[in-house]
């Protein structure tokens, strides 16, 4: 396919790559450096929205022809925001806390194109409730050192320790990029995507929850 601009990925996301080799469009990988602190008594939706935004925004400044794709996934648990985990203990006490309990996910993804374009934004929110996985659970996954780089100390589609016990939403936007907004989002700059819930589940394993 003729891309009408070269698309660029702000993330350093592994899955957020795979997502995107899935769609089968080329694509180059600059990373965003920004702040991620929350603004006081910045809700958490906002939040997700103005830190993809942020990131597509500070790439899009040294790519000013390309249309950049940003995202950002946040884990909230009784209005708290649980972020990457600061440390293995961090992790098991996010886990400790999140265990046979329901919280949100919200991921939100940004397109900034050119400057004859529009900035395209999207929403997702996601209910999870997590399974009453044991304290030795926990430590095993931990030792597996996949909860370090991950929201709320998990991913949903860890095979082994497989923490969550219904989902309500995107399984693809609790993975942090919701697949079906993205290419909604892409239609807007003139990029079509076909069969994108065949795509989606090639790589989460799962029915697509927005797109047949």
């Amino acid at each position: 396919m003729k891309l009408p601009y070269p698309l660029i990925l702000a993330s350093a996301s592994p899955r957020r790559h795979q997502f995107m080799r899935a769609l089968g469009l080329p694509f180059n990988i600059h990373t965003a450096d920004i702040d991620e602190t929350p603004h006081p008594q910045e809700a958490p939706s906002d939040l997700v929205r103005r830190l993809s935004r942020e990131k597509a925004q500070a790439v899009a400044k040294e790519h000013p022809q390309a249309l950049v794709i940003a995202a950002d996934t946040i884990v909230v648990l009784d209005g708290e925001i649980l972020g990457k985990p600061l440390s293995p203990a961090h992790a098991k006490e996010m886990l400790i806390r999140l265990r046979n309990r329901k919280h949100l996910v919200y991921s939100a993804i940004t397109l900034t194109g050119p400057k004859d374009t529009v900035e395209y934004t999207a929403l997702n929110q996601s209910v999870v409730k997590m399974r009453s996985y044991t304290n030795a659970q926990i430590d095993a996954y931990i030792a597996t050192g996949d909860p370090m780089d991950k929201a709320g100390a998990y991913a949903i589609q860890h095979p082994d320790f497989a923490p969550v016990a219904r989902l309500s939403g995107c399984y693809a936007s609790v993975m942090g990029f919701p697949l079906a907004d993205l290419a909604d989002a892409l239609a807007v700059y003139g990029i079509a995507i076909e069969s994108v819930g065949r795509r989606c589940a090639g790589v989460t394993g799962q029915i697509c929850c927005l797109t047949p």
